[in-house]
């Protein structure tokens, strides 16, 4: 059984960063994505990587702002959030990719963790 425990949300001011971490226990995780979810809205695609790291995809959104990686010694990868704006508050979750050709719907992943909250101020 996978388990998989994101970290580093919180409240930050627009324009400012956060780092959040993807943990997994269980066995070693192989491509991985990031998802976001605001209040009222279906979930987001963010960011994918895959296991030697590349490629990684981004979306347009985020493109330029975020990035994605990984630590394959710690089971773990990251997403590194710089200029936040309002509109990317969400809960952030990790979610281990089950293959094909398509990496940015959520019904193509599974194991998902809990969430972390992030939330951005004006």
């Amino acid at each position: 059984q996978v388990q998989l425990v994101e970290s580093g949300g919180g409240l930050v001011q627009a324009g400012g960063s956060l780092r959040l971490s993807c943990t997994a226990s269980g066995r070693a995780v192989r491509s991985v994505g990031w998802f976001r979810q605001a209040p009222g809205k279906e979930r987001e695609f963010v960011a994918h990587i895959t296991w030697s790291g590349s490629p990684a995809y981004h979306a347009n959104s985020v493109k330029g702002r975020f990035a994605i990686s990984r630590d394959n010694a710690e089971n773990s990868v990251s997403l590194q959030m710089n200029s936040l704006k309002p509109e990317d508050t969400a809960v952030y979750s990790c979610a281990i990719y089950s293959g094909g050709s398509v990496y940015d719907l959520g019904r193509r992943y599974q194991y998902w963790g809990q969430g972390t909250q992030v939330t951005v101020s004006s």
